[in-house]
């Protein structure tokens, strides 16, 4: 999701649809969904409804505290904004591999661009990687996905927004908690409401954060009394991001992953973040990194393959999962971790990548689980979502079809079940 906001994205990454698929609910920009087709929008009427809806809102906000002087100003000529649900409304489903993700996520401009990024900063970063234990590559990479090192930080008018998500959007109690969280950011003197912009989905600044989320975790690292995420100067955004991850158990030092190599007789069923070994353990198995050599013991670790056994193959940490926190989608967290170690002058991925695939399309994921189920696989549920009970679907129908069991979900495998 990045594509409107960023790394902490209110659209979604990958195969998933563009929304909020596989966002954590607390993450700094857990917003967004997946919407049918577009609907005609008639501001007029939705603007007398809307003022309607904003009286009888302003109860609410009293009770939960917020002053009518600060109502009163943030609401000064705000209007039912129709740009903001043509776009929660006609998100298309397009989809994305995560081959076609990292070949953005990761470029070679990106990675320039966060290594001048780190190199006119140092100093800032430094001092936010002593605070709070988070390495700066990590944070700069980051703030790299999210709006490009502070260059698409968004302009859409929050409290606009939120307002009109709140009254006519598809997640109208989501929304409207956002704008509760807004207007108590503003009450609080760290900004202006006319000054509170970001993406027409509610995150802000230059890591962007969602309303709640930057009442829970947003720094004043500059000590100007203001959590200010929307400056040109990126302190605030940066320490918040640091912050955040450092809440949910970053351990400074230890690497996100590490890409490696798997023997010929790996077996495929031990992929996946619910298993977990040593290190050493995984080494009595075969696998081994790149050039060939034995991971040090950085904790207890999972093995990823995010494009099935003709793709790359990681070995997944701790910190992989507190990235999760801020997006859950693994091209999400692959991208983080991979800009942060380019930026720090690691090699690109050495796999190679399917690249003749493509994605499913949701309604073709959706069909590949009926179709598994029908063929005595079951998926437990028809919901378009590839998780743990339809990857082990399809590795037992690969298994029962002589194929190689590595559960990804492909054009090919959809294909052989018609």
């Amino acid at each position: 999701m990045r594509y409107t906001a960023g790394i902490m994205t209110i659209l979604a990454l990958l195969p998933f649809a563009a929304a909020a698929a596989g966002i954590a609910p607390n993450s700094p920009t857990a917003e967004g969904g997946i919407m049918g087709g577009p609907e005609e929008i008639v501001p007029a009427a939705a603007n007398q409804g809307f003022g309607h809806w904003i009286r009888g809102f302003q109860s609410r906000a009293r009770a939960a505290g917020i002053g009518d002087h600060v109502f009163d100003s943030a609401f000064r000529g705000i209007e039912y904004n129709a740009d903001v649900i043509s776009k929660d409304r006609n998100q298309s489903e397009f989809t994305k591999t995560i081959w076609d993700y990292l070949d953005s996520a990761v470029s070679e401009t990106r990675v320039a661009n966060g290594k001048a990024a780190l190199a006119q900063h140092r100093n800032l970063l430094e001092q936010i990687e002593a605070t709070y234990g988070v390495d700066k590559e990590v944070v700069v990479a980051v703030w790299g996905l999210e709006s490009s090192y502070g260059t698409y930080r968004g302009n859409t008018p929050l409290i606009e927004a939120l307002a009109t998500l709140a009254y006519d959007g598809r997640r109208g109690k989501f929304f409207e908690s956002q704008l509760i969280a807004a207007l108590q950011i503003v009450q609080a003197g760290d900004v202006d409401p006319r000054q509170m912009t970001g993406s027409w989905a509610g995150a802000m600044g230059h890591t962007q954060f969602i309303p709640t989320s930057y009442l829970s975790y947003a720094v004043d690292f500059t000590g100007d009394g203001k959590r200010d995420i929307w400056s040109d100067d990126p302190a605030d955004a940066l320490a918040s991001t640091a912050a955040y991850l450092s809440q949910f158990g970053w351990r400074r030092g230890l690497p996100w992953g590490v890409e490696v190599q798997l023997p010929n007789d790996f077996d495929f069923a031990l992929t996946g973040e619910r298993v977990k070994k040593s290190p050493a353990e995984w080494a009595a198995m075969g696998v081994r990194d790149t050039s060939g050599q034995l991971i040090p013991n950085h904790g207890a670790a999972s093995i990823l393959m995010p494009a099935g056994a003709r793709g790359a193959a990681f070995m997944i940490f701790q910190n992989f999962h507190v990235i999760e926190r801020y997006n859950t989608a693994d091209a999400y967290v692959i991208g983080v971790g991979h800009l942060a170690d380019r930026i720090a002058g690691g090699q690109p991925i050495q796999a190679s990548w399917p690249r003749e695939d493509r994605a499913l399309l949701f309604a073709e994921r959706k069909e590949l689980q009926e179709r598994l189920t029908r063929a005595g696989f079951d998926t437990q549920g028809v919901d378009g979502k590839i998780g743990p009970n339809t990857i082990a679907a399809i590795r037992a129908y690969q298994r029962a079809s002589g194929l190689t069991p590595d559960g990804y979900a492909s054009v090919d495998i959809l294909k052989r079940l018609k």
